[in-house]
């Protein structure tokens, strides 16, 4: 699945934004971010940006904030919704966790989703080494008592969080480097059926597109005639002062 995802990465942004625009739908992930720090008036990093969906709902708040990402793909959405936004404390540009192009001690925030596991995940023959080196730029990059608030994944179609296989070498890790943690529910809203076993299919795959069909969740608020239709996931957030 990792393989797969990562060329969806390299090569179909647009699809991966409409699958991630679906997310969330309760708001949880920026509850959950002003329940750890006050973002208003921050210097922050978005690591791992993506198509930009925390960049976004960071920049109307923060004094500024540069998006990396490993795809040029992908940023390119992030970039023209940023324009839209009409906005001007952003940066957009490709670069890799472990090597980023900015000066020492110049944010107060790093925020990163469902991004950092990769480190491991992709690079399953080091060990914990990329995290080792990540953790080291981070304390470079932040200031005195600056921040880093982690979102991960603990279940795609579950409603209790559930440590994935593959990622339990970066859960044991953050927990051996001293971050704290707590999770939250991230529910997808899909306004159809069709459209639910479409964008889960095509992200986390057929058995994933399966188990919505044999197994959708009705929204119960009678929106769209009754017709939404609600993938549970569960997410985890870490974070650690530096």
């Amino acid at each position: 699945m990792s393989d797969q995802q990562r060329q969806i990465y390299q090569s179909d942004a647009e699809r991966y934004e409409a699958l991630v625009s679906c997310e969330d739908y309760q708001g949880n992930i920026p509850r959950a971010l002003d329940e750890i720090v006050r973002v208003d008036g921050l210097d922050v990093l978005d690591l791992g940006a993506g198509t930009g969906r925390l960049t976004l709902m960071l920049a109307a708040r923060v004094k500024s904030i540069c998006a990396f990402d490993m795809s040029a793909h992908m940023l390119d959405v992030a970039r023209e919704k940023l324009i839209a936004s009409g906005l001007r404390n952003w940066r957009v540009e490709v670069a890799d966790h472990r090597q980023l192009p900015v000066p020492d001690h110049c944010v107060d925030l790093v925020v990163s989703g469902w991004s950092v596991s990769y480190l491991t995940v992709w690079n399953q023959e080091n060990g914990c080494e990329g995290l080792d080196k990540w953790l080291v730029e981070m304390r470079r990059v932040l200031r005195k008592d600056g921040m880093i608030i982690l979102f991960e994944s603990l279940g795609t179609g579950n409603k209790s969080p559930v440590r994935l296989e593959h990622v339990e070498s970066t859960y044991q890790w953050l927990d051996d480097n001293g971050f704290q943690n707590k999770w939250i529910r991230t529910d997808y809203q899909f306004e159809s059926l069709d459209e639910a076993v479409d964008l889960a299919g095509f992200f986390f795959g057929e058995e994933m597109a399966n188990q919505v069909r044999e197994k959708r969740s009705p929204a119960t608020d009678g929106s769209v005639e009754g017709r939404l239709v609600i993938l549970p996931e569960c997410t985890g957030v870490w974070w650690l002062k530096v």
